[in-house]
């Protein structure tokens, strides 16, 4: 099939999405309405319905009577049978983030590896063609490569000292090719997105866009020099999709990255061009080498910066772009549309 794929339903299919009150589960629900696909959504929580509902509306799409909802949640086998049963594809986006260390790597991998092996069993057993499993680039690009270079055939090393996340999704991911390869009766396919920004869909930041508010309220007067990818959330559902109907995404992942790597200081002087009224709120100098090693030891947050202190890697979005067509926007215009949601949306001080 050529890479012009025909993402619009033509016949009603329905979709399972996990993680829908999440960045990209908002806007998965509605590219997936606005491309004439039933939707079917899990929450774990009743409350969570309208938060769902509201996150649709805000990305411009009239969900009434359009979305269905059944509750499970990672960490129990109960509801995802009546949440997979008649779905064609699932999303699976949910995947708990710690904004802060766990005091137990546990409280995070358990449901992250648990609950992608509950949403493929319950998968397998109803008969859904395709999961696409929303993994991380932290499985990909953690374990420091001395070229700097990583693609799809890169796995981060569990075993190294990296967050608790960053092992959740690595073992979450592995978990989940292991259970297909071992068992079949459904297809996989996963994406590993790199720094998800884009606009908001409500005042929940995510750890990405908190970034880009934390620049613009003032709050990081300097940063490390540490090199990230960058992608806008619509193009990382943009790619899910592309992965869900594609016939040679099955059995593969595919990175997500809109373009080469920048850093803190790079997104920082695109902020203060795009926004010089808030140009003297953003960082102006990076950290030494020597300074985030220093800092490195009583704060835990700067221990990926130590560790990748300097390294420009290249992280290749060729296999997305060839086999799937995929196309994503700039990255300045990922930042700058980040920071004018943040704005509107009141989160940013005036």
């Amino acid at each position: 099939m050529p890479n012009d794929i025909q993402l619009h339903s033509t016949d009603d299919a329905l979709v399972l999405v996990t993680g829908a009150t999440g960045h990209v589960g908002g806007y998965s629900v509605a590219r997936l309405l606005d491309e004439g696909y039933r939707v079917r959504v899990s929450v774990r929580e009743a409350g969570q319905r309208d938060e769902v509902l509201d996150r649709v509306r805000q990305a411009g799409v009239n969900p009434d009577g359009r979305v269905e909802f059944r509750a499970a949640a990672l960490s129990a086998d109960e509801g995802w049978a009546e949440a997979t049963d008649g779905a064609r594809y699932v999303l699976h986006h949910a995947s708990p983030f710690p904004f802060t260390p766990p005091e137990d790597d546990d409280e995070v991998i358990r449901p992250a590896r648990d609950g992608a092996l509950r949403v493929l069993r319950a998968a397998r057993e109803t008969g859904v063609r395709r999961v696409v499993l929303t993994s991380s680039y932290a499985a990909v690009g953690y374990t420091v490569k001395p070229d700097g270079r990583y693609s799809e055939a890169d796995w981060t090393n569990v075993d190294d000292d990296i967050p608790a996340y960053h092992r959740s999704k690595t073992l979450a991911e592995r978990a989940a090719w292991d259970y297909v390869r071992e068992n079949g009766g459904v297809e996989l396919s996963v994406v590993n997105p790199t720094g998800i920004f884009g606009p908001l869909l409500g005042p929940r930041v995510s750890a990405s866009t908190g970034l880009v508010q934390a620049f613009l309220n003032g709050a990081m007067p300097v940063v490390p020099r540490m090199y990230f990818g960058v992608v806008d959330v619509r193009d990382v559902v943009d790619l899910h999709l592309r992965a869900m109907v594609h016939p040679d995404a099955a059995g593969e992942r595919f990175i997500g990255v809109g373009g080469p790597p920048i850093s803190f200081l790079d997104m920082a002087q695109m902020l203060a061009r795009h926004l010089p009224s808030l140009a003297d709120r953003v960082p102006a100098r990076e950290l030494t080498d020597e300074e985030v090693l220093r800092a490195a030891a009583t704060e835990p947050a700067l221990r990926e910066a130590a560790a990748l202190r300097g390294q420009v890697p290249v992280i290749s979005n060729d296999k997305a772009r060839t086999v799937l067509g995929w196309r994503p926007r700039p990255v300045q215009t990922t930042i700058t549309e980040t920071a004018d949601s943040l704005i509107k949306l009141g989160l940013v001080a005036p």
